[in-house]
């Protein structure tokens, strides 16, 4: 076919015309330049594959609908020969590249689905890559307006005057030509890199699609088509089918308020300074901190994966701990970058939620959910933001001005201050994931207006506030009292991770003089209260004259032992003195009004202590009685 180009006209002369014959031969001569061309317009947030298909198919499209002569605006094209036929084709790739960057959210919708033709099934189809310069130009045209980036494309690729730019865009429908070819000017003019193969939609490479969703995409597919024909069965059944829902609404209805969780304007964001005027401290009058506050794509992400966490995303939760989407638009406490990932502290008045996602990408992301209802003061003061090398960082309470690092078995130490940005400290050596011999237990110290707070890491979400004193009304303050009550008993700890536990509390309620008269015996219960209110657990520990730690002798799990409701505790150890003999020793509470012993050894003793010889290896149970005449049970 012989071309012939479209020179300028005079106002007064005949517009142009072109017919379909002329279109389509156009297409078939110019059809590899019109498919890097709509490439090239195309908005790059359609990835790679999906852009070379929409690429070939505005191409395809581009022949007019009927057999009559449509108008061409004239523009010269240099380069390759150019005649009307490949003018008219031009500006519909241009128009229809445009069209595909705009619109509303149906619009963008629709865009997300494969063009009718062409299609391709089982494989991803992308150009060759390109190197650094071709990747570079990428990035800044992405950057671009749809219409400024076809004036780039048009000016570098179709070789045209500003004059022809401005005449193409105004027929493909552009408002201000003008403007898009100044924004054009931003990006520097390398012409000759947008015929290299890194644009060419022509030249393709072919990799598999995802094998193992498209198996499973295959599955629901059954799936779903069986149970249509299942409820195609009951829609003609007659009566109503299985019954009635009462007033609920169809399964399909779209609920407004798991919606408005899902919007990221919705969030609630407290003031910062609301809490110096709220009754009650708690995360409810946490404001919203970090840098990615105002980040709608990364809020939204972290909406979406935890109303429908995906499989590739590692979901952990306390025990008793509900993983479900939020039933309204959650709390805001923090979003921001930590270390190496990006992080989201949500809370709906019931859980904190952690998202967290690796910088530069969202695969490998996270979501943690902690249970803190009725969390309050000291238990509302700090969350996990971060753990890394053994690390952990802590987001703060807006009212915690002071956090430090305090190792429980070094009560006299100094606690070094940490960093605190924003609320965000410093990093602190945590045990929680340590294993081996106990040689320290870094706990992290909040000092706020009502004092100073321990927080220990059981590897959960929230730290356990450690107390210290009589379950009915123990000790709160980090001072030097429940300091050096930790200190021995503050390697159990271990036992008690990653059980939801909201507070530890240790409590001596015994001394026993040994019966080699090598000094007095101590006699302590730490018991570890959860968030959900049941199955605490209870250790009783046994700690010698010159000990530096305590043994645990006992454990027992949902018994009120050592608790506020029933501070009574009773237990027992076998112990070996320095000469060799053997003894069974048991010490109850204050209110313990005698212990007697079933099982391989029978005695009985009044009081609140027993001691009595034994032999290795016996094993023995414990009872006791209360004041009040009631039974006491010793822990096993």
């Amino acid at each position: 076919m012989q071309s012939h180009d479209v020179v300028p006209r005079p106002s007064s002369a005949p517009e142009p015309v072109v017919d379909v014959e002329q279109a389509e031969a156009a297409l078939v001569e110019h059809y590899p330049r019109l498919v890097r061309l709509a490439h090239l317009v195309l908005p790059p947030g359609l990835g790679r594959s999906r852009r070379v298909l929409t690429a070939h198919a505005l191409a395809q499209r581009a022949l007019p609908r009927g057999r009559t002569p449509s108008p061409v605006i004239p523009a010269r094209s240099t380069g390759a020969a150019a005649g009307p036929g490949y003018a008219f084709l031009r500006v519909q790739v241009v128009r229809a590249a445009l069209r595909a960057g705009r619109g509303g959210r149906v619009a963008r919708w629709l865009r997300r689905l494969p063009p009718p033709l062409p299609q391709v099934w089982g494989l991803k189809l992308f150009p060759r890559s390109g190197g650094a310069d071709e990747l570079a130009l990428d990035q800044r045209l992405s950057a671009l307006s749809g219409p400024a980036r076809a004036a780039y494309v048009l000016r570098g690729l179709e070789g045209l005057a500003d004059d022809e730019v401005r005449r193409v865009l105004s027929a493909a429908g552009v408002t201000d030509p003008r403007a898009a070819l100044r924004e054009a000017d931003r990006v520097p003019a390398r012409y000759p890199l947008l015929h290299s193969p890194e644009f060419d939609p022509c030249l393709l490479q072919a990799r598999p699609t995802d094998l193992l969703r498209r198996r499973r995409h295959t599955k629901a597919a059954l799936a779903a088509a069986a149970a249509l024909a299942v409820c195609g069965a009951l829609v003609v059944l007659p009566g109503k089918g299985w019954g009635p829902d009462g007033a609920a609404a169809p399964a399909w209805a779209q609920n407004p308020s798991a919606e408005a969780a899902l919007d990221p304007a919705r969030l609630t964001r407290v003031p910062a300074t609301a809490w110096q005027t709220s009754a009650r401290l708690d995360f409810s009058v946490w404001p919203a901190r970090g840098g990615l506050t105002r980040d709608t794509g990364l809020l939204r992400r972290a909406l979406a994966v935890w109303a429908r966490p995906g499989e590739s995303v590692r979901v952990t939760a306390t025990t008793g701990t509900a993983s479900g989407g939020p039933a309204g638009p959650p709390q805001l406490l923090y979003a921001g970058e930590v270390d190496d990932a990006r992080v989201v502290i949500l809370y709906d008045g019931l859980r904190i939620v952690r998202y967290a996602e690796p910088k530069g990408s969202t695969a490998g992301a996270a979501l943690d959910f902690a249970r803190v209802d009725g969390a309050a003061g000291a238990t509302a003061s700090a969350v996990v933001l971060d753990r890394s090398d053994g690390n952990v960082r802590y987001l703060t309470a807006p009212w915690v001005r002071r956090a430090a690092a305090r190792d429980l078995l070094e009560p006299s130490s100094d606690a070094p201050a940490l960093a605190l940005r924003d609320g965000v400290a410093g990093p602190l050596s945590s045990p929680a994931a340590r294993s081996g011999p106990c040689t320290s237990w870094n706990v992290l110290e909040v000092t706020g207006d009502d004092g100073a707070h321990l927080l220990a890491d059981l590897g959960e979400l929230v730290p356990a506030q450690l107390t210290a004193g009589r379950p009915a009304d123990p000790e709160e303050t980090a001072d030097t009292q429940l300091l050096h009550a930790w200190a021995p008993y503050a390697c159990a700890l271990s036992e008690v991770r990653a059980q939801g536990v909201r507070s530890v509390n240790t409590w001596r309620y015994a001394e026993q003089p040994l019966p080699d008269g090598s000094g007095t015996a101590t006699w302590a219960c730490t018991r570890a209260d959860t968030w959900r209110g049941t199955a605490p657990r209870v250790l009783a520990q046994f700690l010698t004259p010159g000990g530096t730690t305590g043994a645990v002798t006992a454990r027992d799990e949902g018994v009120p032992a050592c608790g506020a409701r029933s501070p009574h505790v009773l237990a027992g150890v076998l112990w070996k003195s320095r000469q060799g003999d053997w003894y069974l020793l048991a010490a109850g509470d204050e209110d313990t009004a005698s212990i007697a012993t079933t099982g391989g050894i029978e005695a009985a003793a009044e009081g609140r202590l027993l001691t009595v010889r034994a032999r290795q290896g016996v094993t023995a149970g414990l009872k006791g009685t209360l004041r009040d005449g009631s039974p006491l049970r010793g822990l096993s």
